[in-house]
């Protein structure tokens, strides 16, 4: 029996940890209790556990905050993982998904950079090189990119409400494109997704159905790895 016990003390001190997420970085022991369904008084015994091994840090305003040891181990398990396994995958879907050319994109300067792409499969296409680099300012990818950055453009504000882009021949008069952010688990941005395509065929439902599956892709991805 202790070894249950010992077991079922563990899994409640994670279902503490697993609490805090996006919009929930700091937590009082209320809040703590009323997202896990544990007792006050097991909470209190926990966090106190968790607080002296360096998982979870208490302020003066007696508010509990994730510790530097969930950072630690965070970022070695990001280290561990590279890049490309999350994000190719996620691109073989988007092209399966939409049948039209997927990309991430990250800024270097006044530019973007295509650091990896899956382009479509149909003779006719909008075909990319991983490595090709393209003007930040204009394109669906750029545009994300720029909203996240200083100086603010002037559709930034917009563009990170909404969390995606559209742009038709703004680069290419012959290409269309929809691109989302991808944002990482401390709430960075880290990439832009796109999916593009030739203006002709690329109209609002397969607009609607390219945004759809880079909303999916993005939140998928932000919750595997923060991408460092």
């Amino acid at each position: 029996m202790e070894k249950r016990a010992g077991v079922d003390a563990v899994v409640r001190a994670l279902d503490i940890l697993k609490a805090f997420g996006q919009g929930r970085s700091a937590m009082t022991l209320t809040e703590i209790a009323n997202h896990t369904g544990l007792y006050k008084s097991t909470v209190l015994r926990l966090a106190a556990s968790l607080e002296e091994c360096g998982f979870l840090e208490r302020g003066a305003d007696l508010v509990y905050r994730p510790g530097h040891e969930l950072w630690r181990l965070g970022a070695l398990y990001s280290r561990r993982l590279d890049i490309a396994e999350l994000i190719r995958p996620a691109l073989e879907v988007l092209v399966e998904k939409t049948g039209e050319t997927a990309s991430y994109y990250i800024r270097d300067g006044e530019e973007r950079v295509c650091l990896y792409r899956k382009n479509s499969p149909r003779a006719v296409r909008h075909h990319l090189d991983e490595g090709i680099r393209l003007p930040i300012h204009n394109g669906a990818a750029g545009r994300i990119l720029c909203a996240y950055s200083e100086p603010w453009p002037a559709d930034g504000e917009l563009l990170r409400r909404q969390r995606y882009c559209i742009s038709l021949g703004e680069r290419d008069p012959e290409v269309g494109a929809v691109a989302v952010p991808v944002i990482d688990l401390s709430g960075q941005l880290r990439g832009a997704l796109s999916v593009s395509a030739i203006l002709t065929r690329f109209d609002k439902a397969a607009q609607d159905r390219a945004l759809d599956a880079l909303k999916l892709a993005a939140d998928q991805l932000s919750k595997l790895s923060t991408l460092a």
